[in-house]
This record gives C-alpha cells, structure tokens and sequence, in this order.
C-alpha cells in the first residue's frame, strides 16, 4: 500500500470513529428527512438537511453501518454544511461524486473541492463498496428535491 493509500485509509477511519454531523439537529425551519438503506450489505443511514431559502444550512445524520458509509457521511456533513452552499453547489458535488465512483478509478475526487471525501475516491474501484460510499450522498439528493 502506497503512503497515499495509508493516508486516505487512516483518514476514512478516523471520520468512521469521530463523525461529524452526526446526531439529527432540530427540525426548525425547512427541512427534509430522508432514510436510505443498502439492503446488499444492511448499512443505513438517516438525513436530515435544512435550509435556509436556497442554502443548504446543514447536513445531520444518524446511521449505522461500515467504515466506508459512515466516513462518507461524515466527510458529506463537514463539506456541505458550516457556512451553508447554494442548493445548485450541493447537486454539483452529488452529481460529481457519482461520476467519480462509477468510474472505476479513471476520475479521481479533487481534494479542492471535495475536501476528505477525495480520499473514498479508491472505492470506485470495487463496485461493491460504491453503494457503501453513495449512501449518504443519494440521501442528500432525495432531501434536496424533497425540501
């Protein structure tokens, strides 16, 4: 395993065992709630987004299920929410994502934009952990077109 490799493992881990966003915030203002599960594997996770007219304000979850589905999560709070994105923004880095993981390792995540979450971009190369990876981020998606 390359240096890199055992950089962005440790990173995966460490959003695993100290998540951020997780524990579902107060349902004050606008927001969706959405409950994903991959029925292959048994990871689960649920969303909850709010907004603030067309600014995503946060990005909480609660969710159980493998390193992998867990630290996206986290990597997804920690992206998404703080100073807020515009809605347009948060489909953008969806939409980015997913074609970063169906690539089969031929589109890497830039660090820039997806900042820890660059370091899942080695799980496009097994398919079976994409759906793992996806979880948090199709939640957002549905919560996005639901709020």
């Amino acid at each position: 395993m390359s240096g890199l490799d055992a950089l962005y493992q440790d990173l995966i881990l460490d959003h695993a065992k100290h998540p951020h966003g997780y524990g579902l915030a107060d349902a004050e203002g606008r927001t969706a709630d959405v409950h994903q599960r991959n029925p292959v594997c048994g990871d689960e996770i649920t969303l909850r987004l709010r907004l603030d007219g067309d600014t995503v304000r946060d990005v909480t979850w609660e969710g159980a299920g493998c390193s992998i589905s867990q630290a996206s999560a986290s990597m997804l709070a920690s992206l998404v929410g703080g100073d807020g994105m515009p809605r347009a923004t948060a489909s953008a880095l969806i939409d980015g994502f997913r074609a970063s993981l169906r690539s089969r390792g031929t589109i890497p995540l830039d660090e820039e934009r997806f900042g820890d979450a660059a370091a899942l971009s080695g799980v496009s190369k097994y398919t079976a952990r994409v759906k793992c990876a996806m979880l948090a981020w199709v939640a957002l998606e549905e919560a996005l077109l639901l709020a």
